[in-house]
Parts: structure tokens; sequence; C-alpha cells
């Protein structure tokens, strides 16, 4: 290296891996949509592994996700409750509610998050930040 020649420029900066890449505004709602609509079926196992699996590459996905798992751990503890109250009766009524306000929530938020909106669930624990 002579002393008028420029140092070598510094090496580059790795790419990401290709889970952090960003999310393209679609995929964002579409993944977004399938962690709402995923607990009706699979409980707070789908919105957990969007969650992990999306949530890096997208703050609206881990916002979303979040909150469709803190509210499939909500239903979890009211079946839970429900199942046990089915000793005096009400228990039946209680779990096919808790059934019926799953399935029309879930879909309330699906639908929100596919036009971009986000959706917070009501009488839900935020017990994941």
């Amino acid at each position: 290296m002579s002393p008028t020649q420029p140092p070598p420029p510094p090496p580059a900066a790795p790419p990401p891996s290709g889970g952090e890449r960003p999310m393209s505004q679609s995929d964002e709602r579409t993944w977004a949509m399938l962690a709402q609509l995923s607990g009706i079926i699979l409980g707070f196992i789908g919105p957990l592994i969007v969650m992990l699996v999306f949530g890096p590459r997208s703050a609206f996905v881990k916002k979303e996700s979040t909150e469709a798992l803190n509210f499939q751990i909500t239903v979890t503890i009211a079946y839970i409750v429900s199942l046990i109250l089915t000793i005096v009766v009400i228990g039946a009524f209680l779990i096919l509610a808790v059934i019926i306000l799953n399935i029309v929530f879930c879909i309330i938020a699906g639908l929100k998050n596919k036009d971009g909106i986000e959706y917070r669930y009501p009488l839900t624990l935020r017990l994941v930040k």
C-alpha cells in the first residue's frame, strides 16, 4: 500500500438471516390474520408459533400475534373454570358460551387484521408482553 492510496473499505455487514428480513405489508396482514384465526382450532399454540416465527420480522405481526396469544390463554383459563363448574351444571352452558365467543372474536380480529387494523380483545388478561 502506498502512502497516497486510501485504505480499503471495511467489510460489508453480513446480510440478515432468512428469518429476519422484513415482510411486505400484504404478508404482515396475512400472518396477523392467521395468528388470530389459528386460535379457533389450535388454541394458544397457533398464535405462539406465529409470534415466534414471524414476530421478529414485523412489529404488526408481533403485536397482533401477542394479542391473540393473550386471548387464547384467557380462553383456556375460561375452559378450565367452566369444566370445573360442570359439577354444578352451569359449566356446560359456560363452555358453550366460551366456544361461541372464541369463534366470534377470532373472526372479528382476523377480519380487522386482514384490513391492516389493530384489534384488542375485550376481557383479556394481558400476560404476554
